[in-house]
């Protein structure tokens, strides 16, 4: 039997070689890479090593050295064709049976591999041109440097439909390997064979390896395009089609930079675009990743998970913070629900409406990213988020609703350890989120001891001042310092809020603040709009508020906000106890009973000014 070499690349990038060796010795991190005692020979000092990033091990000690295929011949004593074939069903692949033909395909990859990678240089040389500097201005006046062009190979295709199938002719490529390779296409008019991009930004992409597989193209802005006739529009992005090197859902643009960035323990972010990625890059972000032109596949999310290399496999997964960003992400928490399971999941980032990672870099700098990716959520989150933030579950018959929804989700997950834990996480979100739906709608001295129980009916809050002034003063206070959340979190969920918009943003921050871990004030805000509480936020964080409470500015002292939280909370709780006092009262007069009176007793204690 004769096996090809594409199968065995495509059977060695399926597979995780620490997973293979992990199973069969004890492996600990060793900076980028994975070590252990050596299996072939004895040691009691650690010096065998596996490199995931260049797929091979090799023993410091004895010198065995080899990649996966080689491990499980030597350490399982098998043959290769035996090795290949368990390596193969562990992958989900079937071994093929080589034929002539199969081997001339193995052949023909080969040579076009070679040509992607001229055509690479090709294109790369032309963005140097000084013919083409108009495309090159615009790349920096986007704000790439030389670095960030260089590790990318970003190149320039030229308007002339000939000149790339000449150079290539010229190093003894066919048009037919051209074709295949998807760098020219065939004219429907019977003319010769023209370039697939023209007058385009050209990006190359590299498989796992670093080998160039396809190239995207985008389009220069139209002032430094020739004036065409008619009235077609270029499309501004274009893809190369799937080849024999390239399938478009089961790779993504950045994939050679972000497997380094995560073996150096920094975080995969799945960005949308080709500029996205390289914007990320230049500002620290090294571990950004995009599809190509498609939505992310589940294919691409498993390809994410292996990039790293160990510990919580968890990428950040960047949408517009717009309604079709939203769908975006629940089309992409639907695809990886059934792939769910110890340690591999997402977390969930949502961009300012009308900002992508390229823009919102060049124009609000790292941080503003940054901001964004601290506020992302778990999928756990996200999934909540989507069927409970900002709505009204009041009635037992829409809380079951909710439940059977977020029951039908935990049971897309597989791995049923996983699945039961997910269902508890929303059987506890359930309970709090009711207890805060309930506590609004009958407050009785928010954050103080239980009063005695009666039969009188419970009396609605008082109407505070100002239309809810205090309560607002509050959100506005925490929303612009998250950092006093653990001191006032009983507080605000007891709080009870005279407006059903304030109150779904109440409940919105909430979630945030208790599932991420001190965020900055731009990372709450950011969530927030997100979810579509902008004019509220507006309102909350403006000088009509201010004017009231200067300790909720952004710039008050941590101390003073802490103090004049506790201040203003505590006036809102003696409004309220005064008011069902007052209510009390009345009925007290006609109707006087022992439980009344320790009711009446209890609200008298509470509305005692306190010593602090």
């Amino acid at each position: 039997m004769s096996i090809t070499p594409r199968f065995l690349d495509e059977l060695r990038m399926r597979l995780q070689l620490s997973d293979i060796v992990g199973k069969r010795v004890r492996l600990q991190r060793a900076g980028r890479e994975l070590k252990g005692r050596c299996p072939f020979h004895n040691e009691k000092t650690p010096s065998f090593y596996v490199n995931d990033d260049k797929q091979f091990y090799h023993c410091f000690g004895c010198g065995a050295h080899g990649d996966v295929i080689g491990f499980v011949m030597q350490h399982d004593n098998l043959s290769f064709i035996d090795a290949v074939e368990m390596l193969a069903a562990l992958a989900g692949m079937q071994v093929p049976r080589a034929t002539p033909e199969e081997r001339a395909r193995a052949d023909k990859e080969k040579s076009l591999y070679t040509l992607m990678e001229d055509a690479a240089k090709y294109m790369e040389a032309q963005l140097r041109n000084p013919v083409n500097r108009d495309a090159l201005d615009y790349l920096r006046g986007r704000g790439i440097g030389e670095a960030a062009l260089s590790a990318f190979r970003v190149g320039y295709a030229p308007d002339d439909g000939q000149a790339i199938a000449g150079h290539l002719r010229g190093l003894g490529y066919s048009d037919e390997q051209m074709i295949e390779a998807d760098i020219l296409r065939s004219s429907s008019r019977g003319g010769a064979p023209y370039a697939f991009f023209r007058d385009r930004v050209m990006f190359p992409v590299p498989d796992r390896r670093g080998r160039i597989v396809a190239f995207g193209g985008r389009i220069l802005p139209e002032h430094l395009r020739p004036a065409r006739t008619g009235d077609f529009k270029p499309p501004k992005y274009m893809n190369s089609s799937d080849t024999p090197l390239f399938h478009k859902g089961r790779m993504l643009y950045g994939e050679p930079h972000a497997r380094q960035a995560a073996a150096d323990g920094l975080p995969l972010i799945v960005v949308e675009g080709y500029l996205d990625v390289i914007s990320c890059f230049e500002a620290g972000f090294r571990g950004a990743l995009a599809p190509l032109g498609t939505a992310l596949t589940e294919e691409q999310i498993q390809v994410i998970w292996k990039l790293i290399p160990d510990g919580e496999r968890a990428p950040i997964l960047c949408f517009d913070g717009d309604e079709a960003g939203r769908r975006a992400a629940r089309r992409a928490a639907d695809r990886i629900l059934p792939f769910l399971k110890p340690d591999h999941t997402a977390r969930f980032a949502f961009l300012p409406e009308g900002e992508d990672p390229d823009s919102l870099i060049r124009g609000r700098g790292r941080r503003a990213f940054q901001s964004v990716l601290d506020a992302a959520m778990p999928l756990s989150g996200f999934l909540w988020t989507i069927h409970a933030a900002g709505r009204a579950f009041d009635t037992p018959e829409s809380q079951a609703g909710l439940a059977e929804t977020l029951d039908q989700e935990a049971l897309k997950i597989p791995d049923r350890q996983l699945q039961s834990y997910y269902r508890e996480s929303f059987r506890q979100k359930m309970r709090e989120f009711v207890w805060q739906q309930n506590r609004r709608r009958a407050p009785a001295g928010a954050g103080r001891r239980p009063l005695p129980s009666s039969g009188v009916s419970i009396v609605r809050p008082a109407r505070q001042a100002k239309d809810g002034l205090r309560q607002q003063i509050l959100v506005s206070a925490l929303v612009n310092h998250p950092a006093i959340f653990e001191s006032v979190e009983d507080d605000l969920m007891a709080l009870a809020l005279p407006e059903a918009r304030l109150g779904a943003l109440r409940d919105a921050l909430l979630v945030f603040l208790q599932e991420n871990e001190e965020p900055s004030a731009v990372a709450v805000r950011d969530h927030l709009i997100a979810l579509g509480h902008e004019e509220m936020l507006d309102k909350l964080l403006s000088d009509s508020i201010y004017i009231h409470a200067g300790f909720a500015r952004p710039e008050a002292e941590i101390g003073k906000v802490l103090e004049g939280w506790r201040h203003t909370f505590r006036l809102i709780g003696d409004e309220t106890v005064a008011q069902e006092q007052r209510s009390l009262g009345k009925v007290f007069g006609a109707e006087t009973t022992d439980e009344m009176f320790e009711r009446i007793c209890a609200l008298h204690e509470l509305n005692k000014p306190s010593d602090g």
